[in-house]
């Protein structure tokens, strides 16, 4: 597979990826986006505006935690509508991969 298509698919699955993440519990910026390098070696780049975005159209909260270590972390939860665009991109997600995979297993 070439860069140029892995790099397509990571940003179509971006949005998926990191409302999978915080599904398993509230996370800030930093956390979201190593989680993401490790597992599917998204850049952190990325992540940041993609979170003002999902702010923006209402699919996170947030909240600011004082931390010891630094500046006030900015910790990201999902909102009821951000529970329904998970759930819709997981089945959309799951549906289309199944379908690619059916193509692959049919080749000789």
């Amino acid at each position: 597979m070439t860069d140029s298509i892995l790099v397509q698919l990571r940003k179509g699955a971006l949005d998926l990826c990191v409302l999978a993440v915080l599904s398993r519990g509230e996370s800030y910026g930093y956390e979201i986006a190593s989680t993401l390098v490790a597992a599917v070696n998204m850049g952190e780049g990325t992540i940041y505006p993609l979170m003002r975005r999902m702010q923006n159209d209402g699919l996170v909260a947030t909240r600011l935690v004082e931390s010891s270590s630094g500046p006030p972390r900015k910790y990201y939860r999902l909102t009821p509508l951000g529970q329904q665009a998970f759930e819709a991109h997981r089945r959309d997600w799951r549906s289309f991969a199944g379908a690619v995979d059916r193509l692959l297993e049919d080749l000789p």
